[in-house]
């Protein structure tokens, strides 16, 4: 399979008519691979590459998928953990934006991102997978939903009572200072 383009909004994997796109923010990754799971999650099937770049998002349409899709990252990078930079692509990572995960997490110690009980404790580096110990994101149609706009209905006096309830009510808190802080035409 061959990943198009696609578009780096909205984030995460969202369906179309002919497909899924994907899109994941990295500000720092030099590669971002979309793997591909079975419907159990258990076997890899394949791994792509996202194509695109644009402001910190990684992006990619996939033609061939649809919901129901078991899938994860490998986020390449620098691993550099005294810049806060610890990129390991033998780890699977979820998706932050993912709407439904498939299976659990089994503690493993293929899990972290360094080699547990090393001499170089955190700052060593774990190359063993960890795809067999997390759960995997699944692709989730959403509905399209139009949202109406319209003006709040204001109440006129005495119709509260009569018409509306608690549960109804919305209660807005500003703060006179930050609200007016910035507004030149108050004196200090």
């Amino acid at each position: 399979m061959t990943l198009l383009e696609g578009r780096s909004w909205p984030l995460g994997a969202n369906c179309a008519k002919n497909g899924v796109n994907f899109a994941l923010f990295s500000a720092h990754a030099t590669q971002v691979e979309l793997c591909l799971f079975d419907a159990d999650g258990q076997r890899e099937l394949e791994r792509l590459t996202l194509p695109c770049h644009t402001d910190g998002v990684w992006h990619g349409f996939a033609p061939a998928v649809k919901a129901g899709q078991r899938y994860g990252y490998r986020v390449h990078g620098p691993y550099d953990p005294a810049s806060g930079h610890r990129f390991n692509p033998h780890k699977l990572l979820l998706d932050p934006y993912a709407r439904q995960l498939h299976g659990s997490l089994v503690w493993n110690d293929a899990n972290y991102g360094y080699t547990r009980g090393h001499v170089d404790k955190d700052l060593s580096f774990d190359t063993r997978d960890s795809a067999a110990y997390v759960p995997k994101c699944v692709v989730v149609k959403t509905p399209k939903t139009t949202l109406k706009r319209h003006a709040p209905h204001v109440l006129e006096k005495g119709e509260y009572a009569a018409r509306a309830r608690l549960s109804d009510g919305l209660i807005y808190e500003a703060h006179t200072k930050g609200i007016t802080a910035l507004n030149t035409s108050i004196a200090a």
